[in-house]
C-alpha cells in the first residue's frame, strides 16, 4: 500500500522526507514525491520509475531550493490512474498553495471531480485522490484555517483515507485524517512527524502516538492537537514502542507472513472500496467491454497457477450460482497446450497477484488470439496483466513480501465474486434486491476474517500437538474443497511436509488406502447443506485411526464427536466461506512451519513470482 511521511519544524526536512521514503519501499510502490512548503511557496517533486522511483527522487530534489521546515512525501501503489508521474503524489490544488497526500480509495470522486469542474477547477491527474486539494481549496477560500477546511472536506468523502495536507498560507502546519488507512504521530523536541507506518520516523520521533478512524490532527513544531469530524477534541493514544527497525517494517510481527496475515480484513476492504455507483451499478477498475458483451457472456473460462487458481475454482461457484452461466477454471500452464476451444461469447479470466506470472500471461494471449475478451485480475497496477486485458480489476492487498501468498487469497476471491455479481446484474439473473444484500454482506466479511483473526492462539496451541505428525489430508465439499487445497498448499509451501487436498467425497475413491493411524486429516465443515455429508465422511477417516482436525463454525454442536480439534470460524454467506475458512489454515501452517525452524517467509525452491515457463 502507500507510504506517508511528513515533517513540521525540523531543520533537515528534506533528508527526514527522503529517509522516510525508503523506508517505506518494502511496502511496495510504483512511484514517489514529495512537496515542501514555505511561506507563500510549494515546491514539489515527482517520480515515476517503479521501485526505483524513491533514489530518482534523490537525484530530482538535489535541485531544491533551501529553507523549507515543513514538508509531506509519498509512496504510491497506484488503484485509480496508471503509475504515470502525473499520477503521483502530491496533488496541489489550482492555486498550486495546497499539496495533499492520500493512501486508500475516495469512492465518490467521480461525482465530488464532476461538481467541483462545474464551478471551475480544473484536474491534472486520473486519480481519485486529486478531488481532496480542490475541495479543501473551495473551504479556504471560504476563510477556514487549515484544519477546519480538511475537515468540512472529509464530511465530503466517502471511502477509506490516510491524507496529509499543507498550505503555503499556513507554511507551518500539516493537517492529516485517517479512516480505515493507518496513521502515526511523532513527536520529538520542536518537531513533529507523521507517517503512514513507524519505521518511516522510528528513530527521529521520541514518542509516538496511534491516529484512530474519524480523527484529524493538527501537527506544528509544537506539537499536535485532535478533533473528530464533529470538531469535538479527542486525545491519540500513545503507543509503546520498543522495536528496532527491521521489526518495525513488519508491523511490530515477527516475519512478513505473520503481518500479511493479519493484513486481510484491510485488504478485502480496500478491494471492495468504489465499487458500486449510487445506482447499485457494480464498476471495475477498467473497463474495455461494453455492458452488452458481459452480457452476451456464453461460457468463461479462468485461468491462474498456485493460490491464484484456488482462488478462481471458488470463482466458479459463485458466477454459476449467481450468473448462471458455465464457468471451466484451467491450470494456465496447461491451457494453451491443450487446443482450447473458444467460441463467440467466451470470456477469460486471468488471475495474477503480480500480473507477471508468465503461464498465466501467456495463456491469455492465446485465449485473445483465438477470440476471447479477457479480464484481468491483478495487484499490481499496469503489470503485463492489466496491459494486455480487456478490463481489469485491481486487488488493492498492498505488497506482499511473503513468497507464500494468503491476503492475495483473499482479496482475489473478494474481486472474483464482485465480478459474479457485476454478471449477475446484467444478465438478470439475480434480483436486485439480492444483488444488494450479497454486495453487503461482502462488505461484512473483513470484520469476520478479523474475527478469525483473533483465535489465532488456539489454533498455534493445536498446531504444537501436531508437530509430530508428517502426512496431512485437507478435504472439504463445494467451496470447501478449493478452500482445503489452499490450506494444504500453505502446510506444503510452508512446512516442507506432505500435504493434498481433496474434495471429500472423493476418498472412497484412492486416498482412503492411505489413511491410518497417524495420518491427519483437515475437514473444512462449514457448509451446512453438505453437513451431514462430511460428518459421514470424518467417520470414514476416524475409523481408520485418522487424527481429525476441522474447521467448524461456532454454532456447530455436532462436530466435537467426531473431530480431536475443532478451529472455530464465525458463519457467513457459503459463498463467502472461503475468506474466513482459509485463515485458520493458514495459522496452521504458519505455526506448523515456525515450530519446525523453517523461513516462513522464503519457502526453499520457491519464488514469489513466476516468470519462466
Amino acid at each position: 500500500m502507500c507510504g506517508i511521511i511528513g515533517v513540521v519544524g525540523s531543520s533537515d526536512t528534506l533528508a527526514t522526507l527522503l529517509e522516510g521514503l525508503a523506508r517505506l519501499e518494502y511496502r511496495g510502490y510504483d512511484s514517489a514525491g514529495i512537496a515542501l512548503v514555505r511561506p507563500g511557496e510549494t515546491w514539489r517533486a515527482r517520480i515515476a520509475s517503479g521501485t526505483e522511483s524513491v533514489q530518482a527522487l534523490k537525484v530530482e530534489c538535489e535541485l531544491a531550493p533551501s529553507g523549507f521546515a515543513s514538508g509531506i512525501g509519498h509512496t504510491r501503489w497506484a488503484t485509480h490512474g496508471a503509475p504515470e508521474a502525473i499520477n503521483a503524489h502530491p496533488h496541489l490544488d489550482c492555486s498550486g498553495n495546497i499539496a495533499i497526500i492520500h493512501n486508500g480509495i475516495i469512492e465518490n470522486h467521480t461525482e465530488l471531480q464532476e461538481q467541483l469542474e462545474s464551478r471551475g477547477h480544473l484536474f491534472n491527474s486520473l486519480t481519485d485522490s486529486e478531488v481532496l486539494a480542490h475541495l479543501i481549496e473551495e473551504s479556504r477560500a471560504k476563510g477556514l484555517e487549515l484544519m477546519e477546511a480538511v475537515r468540512e472536506s472529509l464530511l465530503l468523502v466517502r471511502g477509506a483515507f490516510a491524507v496529509a495536507a499543507m498550505d503555503a498560507t499556513e507554511a507551518d502546519v500539516i493537517v492529516a485524517a485517517r479512516r480505515i488507512s493507518p496513521l502515526i504521530v511523532g513527536t520529538a523536541p520542536g518537531v513533529t512527524y507523521l507517517a503512514s507506518d513507524i519505521p518511516a520516523i522510528l528513530d527521529r520521533a521520541t514518542a509516538f502516538y496511534a491516529v484512530n478512524d474519524d480523527e484529524i490532527v493538527r501537527l506544528g513544531p509544537e506539537g499536535f492537537r485532535a478533533i473528530d469530524l464533529e470538531g469535538s477534541p479527542v486525545r491519540l493514544h500513545q503507543l509503546s514502542i520498543d522495536w528496532d527497525l527491521e521489526t518495525a517494517e513488519k508491523g511490530g510481527h515477527e516475519d512478513f507472513m505473520s503481518k500479511e496475515i493479519n493484513e486481510q480484513p484491510e485488504a478485502i476492504r480496500a478491494t471492495l472500496l468504489d465499487r458500486r455507483r449510487k445506482d447499485g451499478t457494480i464498476t471495475f477498475d477498467e473497463m474495455r467491454i461494453s455492458d452488452e458483451e458481459l452480457r452476451e457472456v456464453k461460457r468463461v473460462v479462468i485461468v491462474a497457477a498456485g493460490t491464484s487458481h484456488h482462488a478462481g475454482q471458488v470463482a466458479k461457484y459463485a458466477i454459476e450460482r449467481w450468473a448462471k452461466v458455465g464457468v471451466d477454471v484451467d491450470i494456465s500452464s496447461e491451457y494453451r497446450y491443450r487446443d482450447p476451444i473458444v467460441e463467440v461469447g467466451t470470456l477469460v479470466i486471468g488471475v495474477s497477484q503480480s500480473g507477471e506470472t508468465i503461464d498465466t500471461i501467456q495463456a491469455i494471449r492465446e485465449a485473445k488470439r483465438r477470440g476471447a475478451r479477457v479480464v484481468g485480475v491483478s495487484n499490481i497496477v499496469g503489470s503485463s496483466l492489466a496491459r494486455e486485458s480487456d478490463a481489469v480489476i485491481y486487488t488493492r492487498a498492498g505488497l506482499e513480501v511473503s513468497v507464500a501468498s494468503t491476503k492475495a487469497f483473499v482479496a482475489q476471491v473478494a474481486a472474483l465474486e464482485v465480478l459474479a455479481l457485476r454478471l449477475a446484474q446484467l444478465r438478470e439473473t439475480l434480483p436486485p434486491h439480492d444483488v444488494d444484500a450479497l454486495f453487503k454482506g461482502l462488505n461484512h466479511v473483513a470484520k469476520q476474517v478479523g474475527r478469525a483473526l483473533e483465535r489465532r492462539a488456539h489454533v498455534e496451541d493445536v498446531a504444537k500437538q501436531l508437530l509430530g505428525s508428517r502426512d496431512f489430508f485437507f478435504i472439504g465439499r463445494h467451496v470447501g474443497f478449493p478452500t482445503s487445497l489452499e490450506g494444504a498448499l500453505k502446510l506444503k509451501e510452508l512446512s516442507y511436509l506432505h500435504a493434498e487436498g481433496y474434495p471429500a467425497g472423493e476418498l472412497k475413491h484412492g486416498p482412503l488406502a492411505l489413511i491410518e493411524p497417524g495420518v491427519v486429516v483437515v475437514a473444512v465443515t462449514t457448509d451446512l447443506f453438505l453437513h451431514e455429508k462430511m460428518l459421514s465422511n470424518l467417520a470414514e477417516v476416524k475409523a481408520r485411526g485418522a487424527t481429525v482436525v476441522a474447521v467448524a463454525t461456532d454454532d456447530d454442536e455436532t462436530i466435537d464427536a467426531l473431530a480431536d480439534y475443532v478451529l472455530r470460524v464465525p458463519a457467513t454467506e457459503p459463498l463467502f466461506t472461503p475468506m474466513v475458512d482459509v485463515v485458520p489454515l493458514q495459522i496452521f501452517a504458519y505455526a506448523m512451519a515456525k515450530g519446525l525452524g523453517r523461513n516462513v517467509d522464503r519457502p526453499r525452491n520457491l519464488a514469489k513470482t513466476v516468470t519462466v515457463e
